[in-house]
């Protein structure tokens, strides 16, 4: 299908053609007709991507922060090449679009294939098929066409706005900025029944928003000097729906205001503002965020739960559903607003349109032919072929995320591995990581899954690991599956009993095992007949709340996620698993014992070894991340974040290792292809799903007092 997308790198916007979606449990698969370019925030990122790094640099300064971290962490080589790749790679366009479903998910409700449906948010990209959450996808009435319906993601930001100034019949409102999402304000405010006075740099927007009878008075900006005119003096709100870097919007605000009137901001505008206008009239200064309540909470947005309503009235849905009602009932023109309409071949026309100088159009629509193709349900019956003999040295990678482009595919071709089919939720980011690596092709998860390919390679987020791996092994594939490979003991059970009836390979990516550093040290302290004693220390920071990892459905949180590379690096030091597990996993305020991000593991084994796993979440960022102790038998080895390693024999110290850091990603890619080729396998390598299981243990134990 085709794909409007834009490159970070220089600003180009593209025409893509990449995989269609495929439909899951919460979402809604639509044959797109019609999606409205937003013609301020995306002329804002057509021009950021437009600048040369210094700009971008002093226009994001908080992702400048992140690249200095990660330097100071990985190293400059490192940082670099995410940086590039990053740049190199193709993002998504657009979030307001409407059509018809053709798909949905078996626990979405008030949605039925051949629906007619307006869809927005990260996911109503401008696309010939868009595959949404079920919250943010609302049936569109007969009298609605496809391309009135495409507004009402974006009708929704002005919406929103609107609620937050707590306006009531009869009150006077300023807009300030009267581009898109302001002449939709205009609308609703003189719908809601508001004198409404617009303020605009741009004559030709005024006049359109008097013509379009959404303001009662309008005035240029300049107009308003130091005596603010009557007209539009002692508003009851201002709501400033402006996009610009300048703090001009901010410092109007308050003197178009009445004493304890309320200045809303809507826009991406300067916020340096001064104390004193605020203060002087008791000015209440509101943000509005986005389409409503329910935007940027994952549970929300992607896990399809919904406020309840009598406690949540508007929510990013319902202003959707009311902007489509007002629509329906010829009050909200938004047919108006449309100064140009383009075929989703000439979407790069439309955004150079944007970028001109000079005035830019108000509503840009992209048309859709209707789509010639079936819906497919992962996992829906595509047929499964057997790998071809002599396809071992060709791998299909499901997964084409920032580590897929950075680590795997770079440790997979080193290892002598030649792409095939890549596969990816949205097919834009496979199709990124083909265009880097120049091999393979783009294609669905069903594709990767049938192709000649003899190695599948399991890159996604978590929680769809074990399927994939079990459906690859089913496929008569040789597996390899980013850890962790499963997160219940169901999945855990299922995996291994396909492993075991189809004899196939299953390789989980526990690469610390196959770290040079660590495998110096498990040889210096391997003294036969002692035990060992193994500290393994993680300082891992903090993650946001809402991130992906910390939804137990999707990430299974940080000790199923990632405490499970530490129990295997601990059990692997040691040579087997424990028989006896202890854990104590400590939960902040609002974190549950699946999410917690602080938690101790130890485990006992049959020899007198013991091993401790310290992981928390509180450290200092100068920190070293990992660091790992062993002793036994009158030897100790320290292995300090994977860089440097000192092995202590009696008094005397040996130093191994420098700067560089290896955690044995491509070691373990490496090991890979030699258990491919060598008929007699490593039947004594310890099992990384018993290791899985021990972690699931820790977590089970994790909660149990007394």
């Amino acid at each position: 299908m085709k794909q409007v997308t834009q490159r970070l790198r220089d600003g180009r916007v593209e025409v893509l053609q990449v995989p269609r979606p495929v439909v899951s449990a919460g979402t809604v698969l639509v044959d797109v007709r019609a999606s409205l370019l937003s013609a301020g925030t995306e002329r804002t990122k057509v021009q950021t991507a437009k600048k040369s790094l210094l700009g971008k640099a002093r226009q994001r300064p908080d992702q400048v922060a992140q690249v200095v971290e990660k330097a100071r962490n990985d190293g400059i080589r490192e940082t670099v090449r995410t940086v590039r790749a990053r740049l190199e790679q193709p993002s998504v366009l657009g979030y307001s679009a409407a059509g018809i479903a053709v798909a949905v998910g078996a626990d979405v409700r008030g949605v039925a294939a051949g629906d007619r449906v307006a869809v927005g948010g990260a996911d109503a990209v401008h696309a010939e098929v868009d595959r949404v959450p079920a919250n943010l996808c609302v049936r569109l009435p007969d009298a609605v066409s496809f391309e009135d319906g495409c507004f009402a993601c974006v009708g929704s930001i002005a919406l929103h706005g609107v609620r937050q100034a707590g306006v009531v019949l009869g009150e006077r409102v300023a807009i300030v900025g009267l581009g898109l999402v302001g002449q939709l304000t205009a609308l609703l405010l003189r719908a809601a029944g508001c004198t409404v006075v617009g303020i605009d740099l741009d004559r030709d927007l005024i006049a359109k928003a008097r013509d379009l009878g959404g303001i009662d008075f309008g005035f240029e900006r300049e107009q308003i000097g130091e005596a603010v005119p009557p007209d539009a003096a002692g508003c009851d709100a201002v709501i400033v729906t402006a996009a610009t870097p300048s703090n001009d919007p901010i410092e109007l605000a308050p003197r178009l205001c009445r004493d304890r009137g309320r200045v809303v901001i809507v826009g991406d505008v300067g916020l340096a503002l001064s104390r004193a206008p605020f203060y002087e009239k008791e000015i209440d200064l509101r943000l509005s965020r986005s389409y409503g309540p329910g935007r940027y909470d994952r549970a929300y947005e992607e896990n399809g739960q919904d406020y309840p309503i009598g406690y949540v009235r508007w929510t990013e849905g319902r202003n959707m559903a009311a902007i489509v009602e007002l629509i329906a009932a010829g009050r909200l023109p938004v047919g108006d607003l449309v100064t140009a309409r383009f075929a989703v071949d000439d979407a790069p026309t439309a955004y150079e349109r944007l970028s001109a100088d000079g005035s830019s159009p108000l509503g840009v629509v992209i048309e859709y032919e209707p789509s010639p193709e079936p819906a497919v349900e992962l996992g829906s019956g595509v047929e499964v072929r057997r790998a071809a003999a002599g396809s071992l040295d060709r791998a299909s990678l499901i997964g084409a995320g920032s580590f897929a482009q950075r680590v795997i595919v770079p440790g997979l071709r080193a290892a002598g591995f030649a792409l095939d089919t890549v596969a990816s939720a949205s097919g834009v980011s496979a199709r990124g990581l083909v265009e880097q690596s120049g091999e393979g092709e783009v294609g669905t998860p069903e594709e990767a899954l049938a192709s000649d390919a003899g190695l599948l390679v399991v890159a996604t987020r978590h929680a769809s690991h074990a399927d994939l791996a079990e459906r690859g092994l089913r496929a008569g594939k040789a597996v390899f599956v980013e850890k962790p490979p499963c997160l219940s003991r169901e999945e855990l059970e299922l995996l291994s009993a396909t492993r075991n009836e189809s004899g196939g390979l299953l390789a989980v990516g526990f690469n610390r095992r196959h770290a040079p550093l660590a495998i110096k040290l498990r040889e210096h302290v391997a003294v036969a007949g002692h035990p060992l004693e193994v500290l393994i220390r993680v300082s891992a920071g903090r993650l946001p709340a809402d991130h992906w990892l910390n939804d137990p459905n999707d990430g299974g949180g940080r000790l199923l996620g990632e405490g499970c590379h530490f129990v295997d690096l601990a059990c692997w030091l040691v040579g087997t698993v424990p028989t006896t597990v202890w854990s104590t996993v400590q939960p902040l305020p609002g974190e549950s014992i699946k999410t917690a991000g602080r938690f101790v593991v130890s485990l006992g084994f049959a020899d007198g070894s013991l091993a401790t796993i310290i992981y928390g979440d509180g450290n200092a960022t100068a920190v070293p991340k990992e660091l790992v102790e062993v002793h036994g038998g009158g030897r100790s080895g320290i292995l300090d974040d994977f860089r440097g390693l000192r092995l202590f024999d009696g008094r005397t110290e040996k130093k191994l290792g420098g700067r560089s850091q290896d955690k044995g990603h491509a070691a373990q890619f490496e090991h890979l292809r030699r258990r491919l080729t060598s008929a007699q396998g490593d039947p004594g390598e310890l099992d990384p799903l018993a290791t899985m299981a021990i972690t699931l243990t820790a977590l089970e134990n994790g909660g149990q007092t007394g």
